[in-house]
This record gives C-alpha cells, sequence and structure tokens, in this order.
C-alpha cells in the first residue's frame, strides 16, 4: 500500500485541509499560514525557526481570566525573536503581562508529519520560559527529525491565584488561568503544526520539574484530553493540587500582603503587576514557611479531581508515560550550602525536620532505619538520601504505581550518571536530565559535562523521541526497557552503562510508604 500522508489524502478528499499549511515561500525567512494569520520564521542551518509565535491575546487585560485567542492579522509576523516571559520574581528577562508566545523547530515545512516534541518548563508555578538555552530545539529536532515546541504561559498569582470565592465572576478560574494557557497553546499545536511539517495526532507533551507537575495535572484535566499522546515527566509530579479553601487562605494573605480585604480582591487585577510579585513573598499561611505557594486547585470546574489521586486518570490512561527521577534530587536545593557535606551524626536529627522532608516523621527512626540500610553512608549522605526520597521521589513512586495499578503501566527511570562538576559531589541532583533530554550537553548552563555527557544525551533523548515517534522509549543505544510493574518495579537506570533494576531503592520506598504522602504545597 502506498503511503498515505495528508496531501495525498486531500487529494482523495478523505481529509479537508486546514489553515495550517506552508505558503512555501522562498528564501531564508519561510513564511506559514496559521490560524491567526501568516508568520515569518528564519533557517538556521538546515532547521526552520519560529519564535515569538503568538498563540493567545495580551493577558494583561484579562487579569485571572482564562486567555483567549488573539486577534487575526494579515500581513506576516515576524518570529524572529522569543517573546515575553510571565512576570516573575528574579532574573528572567523580556517581562510582560502579553506573554502567550510559542517557539518551533522543525527540519523541514512539508507534509511529513514528524512527531511533536511540546516542552514544557519547569521552575515550579512561579519562575522560568521556554527561552532558556538548555530548552532550545535546533539539535533535537535536526538530529532526530522531530518538530520541536517550547512556550511560556502565566505563572505565580496571575496564572494561580484562587480568587473563586472572594471575587466571584468573572475570576472563577484563575486558580487555573495558567493552566488554561497550556490548554490553548495545545490546541494551536493541534491547529497549525501541520504547516510546520509536524503530526497534530503524535503530539508528546514533556517536562522537568514544574513542567512535569504542570503535564500531571493536564492528564486529568477534561478540557485537555486528545491534546496530546504521550508524555514524559522528569522529576515532576502532581499526586494532589490545592484544595480550594487551602488555594482561600493563600490569596487571603496575598490580598492582605497586597493592602486589600477580601471583598476587595477584584481591585488585585487593577494593580501594577510589581506589586502583585512582591505580595508573594509573604509567608505561606498552609507551609508555614517561605513564600506563597501557587499552583494547580481542585476547583470543580476546570481541574474536577486530584490529578493522581486516588488513582491514575482515566482519560489519559492509554497515553504511554515515561516517570523519571534523579538519584540525588535535593542536592539542587540543599547542595549549595557547604555545611551540609560536613554534618556530623549530632547535627543530623536537627537538620532532617519537616521542612526538609515535607512531611511528619521523626528523624530519629529515618535515621537509624538508613544506617542500617547503607552502613557506609556517612551523615551528610543519609541528609540528603533521605531528603530526596521523602520529598522529591514519593511523588513519583506514587504516579508509577497509580499507572501500574491502572492496567496501563508508564516506563519509568532514574538518572544515576554524574556530572564531574563540583568534583562530583553533587550527585545526579534535579535538574541534570534537561540536557540530557534536550540533546543539549554544550549549551549554556548546563551541568551535564565530562565526556560522557554525550553518550548519556544520546541515550535518554533517543529514548524520549522513540516515544514520541511510536509509544515506546526502547530504541538500540539501551538495554530492553520493561514498563513499571507492582511485582517487579522495573526501573531504567541511566548511567554509563544504562541498566535495568527492579526496585531500586526498595528499602527506602517500603520505609517512607508507612508515612502518608500530601504532596507539598498542597
Amino acid at each position: 500500500m502506498p503511503h498515505l500522508n495528508r496531501r495525498t489524502l486531500i487529494a482523495a478528499g478523505l481529509i479537508l485541509p486546514t489553515l495550517a499549511r506552508p505558503a512555501w515561500a522562498q528564501g531564508d525567512h519561510p513564511v506559514v499560514a496559521t490560524t491567526s494569520g501568516p508568520v515569518r520564521g528564519q533557517i538556521e542551518g538546515d532547521v526552520r525557526v519560529f519564535k515569538g509565535l503568538r498563540y493567545g491575546a495580551d493577558t494583561g487585560p484579562r487579569r485571572f481570566q482564562p486567555p483567549v485567542a488573539p486577534t487575526r492579522w494579515t500581513a506576516p509576523a515576524e518570529a524572529f525573536a522569543y517573546g515575553p516571559a510571565s512576570p516573575q520574581t528574579g532574573s528572567e528577562p523580556n517581562q510582560s503581562e502579553d506573554c502567550l508566545f510559542l517557539n518551533i523547530w522543525s527540519p523541514g515545512l512539508d507534509d511529513a508529519r514528524r512527531p511533536v516534541m511540546v516542552y514544557i518548563h519547569g521552575g515550579a508555578y512561579s519562575s522560568g520560559s521556554g527561552s532558556d538555552p538548555l530548552y532550545d530545539g535546533t539539535r533535537l529536532a535536526r538530529r532526530n527529525d522531530v518538530v520541536v515546541v517550547t512556550l511560556n504561559h502565566r505563572l505565580g498569582p496571575l496564572g494561580y491565584a484562587y480568587l473563586a470565592r472572594l471575587a466571584g465572576a468573572p475570576f472563577q478560574d484563575s486558580g487555573n488561568a495558567g493552566q488554561l494557557d497550556l490548554i490553548l497553546a495545545l490546541r494551536w499545536v493541534r491547529d497549525n503544526i501541520a504547516g510546520f511539517g509536524g503530526d497534530p495526532g503524535r503530539v508528546m507533551v514533556f517536562g522537568q520539574s514544574g513542567g512535569g507537575a504542570k503535564i500531571a495535572t493536564m492528564m486529568a484535566t477534561p478540557v485537555a484530553a486528545g491534546l496530546f499522546h504521550r508524555v514524559a515527566t522528569m522529576s515532576g509530579q502532581q499526586v494532589t493540587a490545592s484544595g480550594p479553601w487551602n488555594a482561600t487562605r493563600r490569596a487571603t494573605t496575598w490580598l492582605e500582603a497586597l493592602g486589600l480585604t477580601p471583598d476587595r480582591a477584584a481591585e488585585a487585577a487593577t494593580l501594577p503587576v510589581e506589586a502583585l510579585l512582591q505580595a508573594t513573598r509573604a509567608t505561606d499561611p498552609v507551609l508555614g514557611f517561605g513564600g506563597l505557594y501557587f499552583g494547580p486547585v481542585l476547583d470543580s470546574r476546570s481541574l474536577p479531581r486530584h490529578p493522581f489521586y486516588p488513582d491514575a486518570p482515566a482519560q489519559s490512561a492509554q497515553i504511554p508515560m515515561i516517570i523519571g527521577n534523579t538519584h540525588d534530587e535535593t542536592k539542587a536545593f540543599l547542595g549549595g550550602d557547604p555545611a551540609n557535606f560536613e554534618l556530623t551524626w549530632d547535627d543530623l536529627p536537627g537538620k532532617m525536620t519537616d521542612r526538609e522532608f515535607r512531611i511528619d516523621v521523626a528523624p530519629e527512626p529515618v535515621i537509624a532505619a538508613y544506617r542500617r540500610m547503607y552502613p557506609a553512608y556517612s551523615p551528610s549522605d543519609v541528609f540528603f538520601a533521605a531528603t530526596t526520597a521523602a520529598r522529591s521521589w514519593r511523588g513519583a513512586v506514587i504516579e508509577a504505581e497509580a499507572r501500574a495499578a491502572s492496567g496501563h503501566p508508564a516506563f519509568v527511570y532514574q538518572l544515576d550518571w554524574t556530572s564531574p562538576i563540583d568534583g562530583g559531589r553533587r550527585g545526579a541532583m534535579h535538574t541534570d536530565d534537561i540536557p540530557l533530554a534536550l540533546d543539549n550537553v554544550i549549551a549554556t548552563g548546563s551541568r551535564a559535562q565530562g565526556s560522557e555527557a554525550q553518550p548519556m544525551a544520546d541515550r535518554l533523548s533517543r529514548a524520549f523521541v522513540a516515544l514520541a515517534r511510536d509509544g515506546d522509549p526502547n530504541h538500540p543505544g539501551l538495554p530492553t526497557w520493561t514498563p513499571y510493574d507492582l511485582t517487579l518495579r522495573q526501573t531504567m537506570i541511566m548511567d554509563e552503562p544504562a541498566r535495568m533494576e527492579d526496585d531500586p531503592r526498595g528499602a527506602e520506598r517500603r520505609l517512607f510508604a508507612a508515612v502518608p504522602y500530601v504532596q507539598p504545597g498542597t
């Protein structure tokens, strides 16, 4: 049977053409028609690059409300530079409430129907953008014949301040506005990506940390159903969302920091954005420490259930999924303090608080258990291992168990490969798999260095590409990767060399399984 590509199906009258088809402009600035209007990109080497493509209207005039599609335009819009990031604290450049933009890297603007890999950035729900050099899609697109997409969306209080119980309409969806931005972006991809050489029926979403958590939340969001077909989360889980009462408590604390009483909540839509961000520094009333947490809310509207509680969401059960973590997650958060590498046994109990564990458990029996499990561990080794297992790793285990129990197991990996930076003492920490999965080990900000970095990037990135292409991450550079079940708990150890292990760190898993888990912040 001949290959049935989109062009032959249109010629046969089996499907109708969409607006998202290339205009086939010549030269170094190809033009593609989209549902909002034509866009002009650039050719960099052999990759077609479109940066700063608008997928939504300016959110400023509709602050705390669902996003809307942009007003159509007729003249080609230049897509040569990244669009603004969502307003946030920190050093992210180029911030604006007009932030609904995405970026595309494609090997060709033809009808090849390539897999589409949409990367959702991390930074919890409060920072970051799709413009980080680590997320550049050039190598992934060029080396694997895929289309890569990154994007920006609303963050912090602009994306997740829950005002529904305080201000009512039109702010009923304010607690999940940032998630609704992501969904609008995926609708744009569905409707337009064919014009950029992509297959709207093979869209993979993948992301690290907050990006993975956003994806897990979308897996339980009804309006996101059908918009993506494969999933990979990297050190980013969302077992539970914030309940409406806790989210309201946080919103009330935030309003107080703004000088507003709850009955004046709607006035937050008129205040300077700088004031909104400054007020997030108020102490979180639920956690009792740190700035205010903003994240998805169980609002019984766009999010009617918790993402992975009490089970894996049925709407996404059939979607092939990778769940990953790194062996030493918390060294990214706690490893910046040199004292944490010099702990004594006397120091250790005072360091292992609920603030570091994020669960309610006494440190002494945990320390005793670790000394039995790993007699050679130093106090600092125990500190990093226990905080990783209790705080960062458990969400990944819970999601893997839920998927296995549903009859649709995920492919699970653990990154053990250690970068030589800092003499290797930072281990395989949170964020280390980003440049590996995106094949960007030489990019600015990459910790993946050394002679083994590129071979590790080849292993992990090709697994992600294989999942995007066929729904199965197996490829010749890995041993056979079998899905995670509740009997063997099969896990791919991403190391040099890669290997499969059954129930790695099983004793740690059993230790913390006895303590109830609630997603930190929720």
